[in-house]
């Protein structure tokens, strides 16, 4: 009865991680691309401003969607990491506080967006500030969510690299899905040290 229990297992934690990725992708699609990149218009504070205001409930919605994907995070790494063990217990594991870290620095980016309502819907602070001034205030906070989850995404790079090497070592997975994942990692590193390092990144 044991065995069987245990044979079943390996199959549950891989469904859960499909389920949870495929989830968090669905709603990190409409809390990124539909709410957040349509809304935030670089450059350009007041018509993000507006567009903020205007669309209060599905800019709040899209909050709510990040979280959602913090918890699913969590999930991942924990279902992640019981599938992986039998490969090697100590790679899953720092695999897993690699995203764990990645999640936690996701979570406390996110406050940036909290700060951006509060600053353009209460009257204590829109009575404290010239426009300009507000203007430059919401953008920075903005700014600060962007450079928080490209240090966030240095760390998630690395958990992808170790996911990589483990499904390649695993003998169960396919190979080439181990030499994707980790190229992704690559990918992820690549980029966020380069938006650290080049200040024009976003001209290239």
């Amino acid at each position: 009865m044991t065995t069987g229990m245990n044979e079943k297992n390996p199959l549950f934690y891989a469904r859960v991680v499909g389920f949870g990725l495929l989830l968090m992708a669905l709603v990190a699609l409409f809390a990124n691309l539909f709410v957040i990149e349509s809304f935030i218009i670089p450059g350009d504070a007041a018509s993000t401003i507006n567009n903020i205001t205007d669309n209060e409930v599905l800019f709040r919605l899209a909050i709510v969607s990040f979280v959602i994907v913090l918890v699913l995070d969590v999930i991942v790494a924990w279902a992640l990491y019981i599938l992986m063990k039998r490969v090697n217990n100590n790679v899953a594991l720092l695999a897993a506080l690699f995203r764990l870290i990645y999640t936690a620095i996701f979570a406390a980016v996110i406050f940036n967006f909290l700060s951006v309502l509060q600053l353009v819907s209460e009257e204590r602070y829109l009575a404290l500030m010239e426009t300009n001034q507000l203007h430059a205030q919401v953008m920075l906070l903005i700014d600060a969510f962007n450079n928080g989850w490209n240090i966030g995404l240095v760390f998630f790079g690395m958990h992808l690299l170790l996911i990589g090497y483990l499904v390649f070592k695993s003998g169960f997975m396919p190979k080439l899905l181990g030499i994707l994942v980790m190229l992704a990692g690559l990918g992820y590193l690549i980029d966020s040290f380069a938006k650290i390092e080049l200040s024009n990144y976003s001209d290239f």
